[in-house]
């Protein structure tokens, strides 16, 4: 037996999300001691592959058929459903990404499997936890009775770091489904194409994120000279977002982007679950914010108390001193 991740790719490389999933398989892997297969589709996957090998040096599994290529339900379906059912692995972890989450579903259902989706932690058993009412209850669920259970992985819930450079040469095995062209039912449209500001804020090392406790969008550019000497990204909190002080594209949390950065610097927000939801997997969090009871102390490894115009041009300065 074995555990099985699918990994997606955009634009022919690994994205950030599937090197999340890749770790979670791994941790789980390790605890259950089986072996972790990553699996990749497509109708040519050797580059993709390529990149795969470098962080992992064990077995690798790759789906390739023509009507693979471009990316359908139907197809991915199939060739998970005849892969799996070859293997017959006790887990499958996806990524949690919008084409996950219209195939897996209807794979699950091909297999006669519930999917635990959006997964946010895992515990002995083990035990997998999913958020539920936008983050206000945790809900914990453990698979029960025969066949392979399917999990996904909610993007910035786990960390990467652990999913390093492997030196040994990869096992990689071509798996070639049964499919046919009336199989699939669907015909794609033009590729999704984010708009020209979108950042991808789960590739960033540092962020800023800012609340409405910064109190009028005046104040923004402090906080972007923040950003700039960090050399972080900036981002927001819903409210701040809904006034259009920033983009929708930079908005964090459970109705945002999930983040999983090395260091994440809450300023003015006061951290509503929904906004803890999409940045607790942050390796370190700094929160400054003038009010001592703010639940945003609750998550922060560091809490600087007091008035943001006053903290943020000494932290800038003090930046500038220790970069010299």
């Amino acid at each position: 037996m074995s555990i099985l991740v699918v990994l997606e790719d955009r634009r022919k490389s690994i994205i950030p999300a599937s090197w999340e999933a890749l770790a979670v398989a791994r941790k789980l892997g390790a605890s259950l001691n089986l072996p972790v297969v990553p699996v990749v589709l497509g109708a040519v996957t050797q580059a993709v592959t390529d990149e795969v090998s470098t962080r992992h040096s064990g077995r690798i599994i790759r789906i390739e058929h023509a009507l693979l290529e471009p990316y359908t339900p139907d197809g991915y379906c199939i060739s998970m459903q005849q892969l799996i059912q070859a293997e017959s692995p006790a887990y499958v972890i996806f990524p949690q990404t919008y084409q996950v989450g219209e195939f897996a579903p209807a794979l699950a259902t091909r297999l006669g499997q519930a999917l635990i989706s959006d997964v946010i932690a895992i515990g002995e058993g083990p035990v997998f936890t999913r958020q539920l009412m936008r983050g206000r209850l945790n809900g914990i669920y453990r698979h029960s009775g025969r066949g392979t259970c399917l999990v996904s992985i909610q993007a910035g819930a786990f960390r990467s770091e652990f999913v390093q450079s492997e030196r040994e040469a990869a096992d990689i095995r071509i798996f070639t489904p049964t499919l046919e062209a009336a199989q699939i039912r669907t015909k794609p449209g033009e590729p999704f194409r984010d708009a020209a500001q979108a950042i991808d804020l789960q590739s960033a090392e540092s962020i800023v994120g800012v609340g409405r406790g910064i109190q009028q969008m005046e104040n923004l550019p402090i906080i972007r000279d923040l950003a700039n000497v960090m050399g972080a990204e900036i981002a927001a909190s819903r409210p701040v977002c809904d006034s259009g002080w920033l983009p929708i594209d930079r908005q964090l949390g459970s109705s945002g982007q999930s983040v999983a950065p090395k260091l994440y610097v809450a300023i003015g927000i006061s951290g509503a679950i929904q906004h803890i939801t999409g940045v607790r997997a942050a390796g370190c969090i700094v929160a400054i914010n003038n009010d001592p009871a703010a639940p945003i102390f609750d998550i922060a490894d560091y809490g600087i108390v007091g008035d943001q115009s006053q903290i943020v041009p000494a932290l800038i300065e003090a930046i500038k001193v220790a970069s010299q």
